[in-house]
């Protein structure tokens, strides 16, 4: 059961939304005008009917005790989840004010949640020991994971070569050459079903002539890239751990295999990042008895969100697994004991300088790692020439801000947060600088997102 004593704020709400036009269009909707019939329930339901351009009304309910984050469905024809509509519903909700009163759901929104909860149940049953999903041929299994290493170890000597050309020839040489030599040999590794070796080389052609400096950028790089393809070609020689990093940086699918640790997770910060094939989802959570930060992946097709919801502030207890390498903050979700509820608690944090060694210590387990979540504890925004940075408050020392965080707006978020007073700041410290995802004011105070 949802705690329907304690309602989320606007800003857990509009971050659902899948984009800033459902952002808008949502708040919109937010007031009692176009509602009618709305209701909810101690079972976590939330329901209304929303007046729209038809003659009918679109008929919206929410399922808010939902583990993984809110489950929505509207009759409006809109291809995004969560609708403007449910949008709206949630953020009357969240309100407070009366406008959704407690009741008995109608027809239509009790067989959806009947229907929800009965497929729930199934899903927790079948999941069970002796289920036909664990009845795969392990023989096979392992033939297949052979043919691929054969695969992956012929791409991984070719691209050791090219490197070797591109050296022998001079960086210059990949300025002249274009983008097309880059994606052609990505493809090869695409063809050698190393996908991460295919990342790292689209990435390194889009290096060239990107302003100043840009062939130290690129040899670094490349120097990371020759390193990840001997860590493949002698994984044997590997201690166990950082020879699951290596698969994993390869891009060899791995299941969580740690035992499960349960906690009240905190949902530290949510964003998304895209490209042509596929929206990844990035959640962090913060162990309030365990005191580790870990990380949720969750993936939708391009141009549609992620099913997995957990906006900043919320805190859930549930159990999580890790996934196997050297230093790997990536768990997945696994048994829910209670839906995501508003939540008080803040992660302790650390200097800047604290910051900045533990990214250190972290490329040892893993040298290629671009960052490390942390929260840096009563920092203060300030300008530094044409840049930002996150300046200790009782200290000397501070962290330039990554150039992506920059030109977000987030950053004036941050800025009008602090006023010129300290904050707490959860975010990522990497190589490029900080960014900021999550900030507290100093005292009593809500979360607020940054991304």
């Amino acid at each position: 059961m949802t705690q329907q004593g304690v309602r989320w704020t606007a800003d857990q709400v509009l971050a659902l939304a899948p984009d800033t036009a459902s952002r808008k269009a949502g708040s919109k909707l937010g007031a009692a005008g176009p509602w009618s019939e709305a209701g909810s329930s101690d079972e976590g339901t939330v329901w209304g009917l929303c007046k729209g351009s038809g003659s009918k009304p679109y008929q919206t309910v929410v399922d808010i005790a939902d583990a993984s984050g809110p489950a929505y469905k509207c009759s409006c024809p809109s291809r995004k989840f969560p609708c403007k509509h449910a949008l709206g519903l949630l953020l009357l909700w969240a309100g407070g004010d009366g406008a959704v009163p407690r009741g008995e759901a109608p027809e239509w929104a009790g067989q959806w949640i009947a229907g929800r909860r009965k497929r729930a149940e199934e899903k927790r049953s079948g999941e069970s020991p002796g289920s036909p999903s664990g009845s795969a041929d392990p023989e096979a299994a392992l033939r297949r994971a052979e043919r691929r290493a054969e695969r992956v170890t012929a791409g991984a000597v070719e691209l050791e070569q090219r490197l070797a050309d591109l050296l022998r020839g001079g960086l210059a040489t990949a300025e002249q050459s274009g983008y097309g030599l880059w994606e052609e040999t990505a493809a090869r590794m695409v063809d050698a079903q190393a996908q991460g070796l295919a990342g790292r080389v689209r990435e390194l052609g889009a290096i060239p002539s990107t302003g100043p400096g840009w062939p130290v950028r690129l040899l670094e790089e490349c120097a990371l890239l020759h390193l990840l393809g001997q860590g493949w070609l002698r994984r044997e020689r590997l201690p166990e751990g950082l020879a699951a990093t290596v698969r994993s940086r390869i891009g060899l699918p791995a299941s969580a295999d740690g035992p499960p640790l349960r906690d009240r997770w905190l949902v530290l910060a949510q964003y998304d990042t895209a490209d042509t094939r596929l929206t990844t989802r990035r959640i962090w959570l913060y162990g309030a008895d365990s005191h580790r930060t870990v990380l949720l992946l969750s993936y939708g097709a391009a141009g549609r969100a992620p099913e997995l919801a957990l906006p900043v502030g919320l805190a859930l207890e549930a159990e999580v697994s890790s996934f196997p390498g050297a230093g790997q903050l990536r768990v997945a979700l696994g048994e829910q004991f209670s839906p995501p509820a508003p939540a008080q608690t803040r992660p302790p944090g650390v200097t800047t300088s604290q910051a900045v060694a533990r990214y250190g210590d972290a490329l040892r387990d893993d040298p290629w790692l671009e960052s490390v979540p942390v929260t840096l504890d009563r920092v203060v925004p300030t300008p530094d020439g044409d840049s930002w940075q996150l300046a200790d408050a009782d200290g000397d020392a501070a962290l330039p801000l990554t150039p992506a965080a920059r030109t977000r707006p987030g950053l004036w978020r941050l800025v009008s947060l602090s006023g010129g007073a300290p904050v707490r700041v959860f975010g990522e410290c990497g190589h490029q600088g900080f960014t900021p995802l999550t900030a507290w004011p100093e005292g009593p105070g809500e979360a607020v997102g940054l991304c």
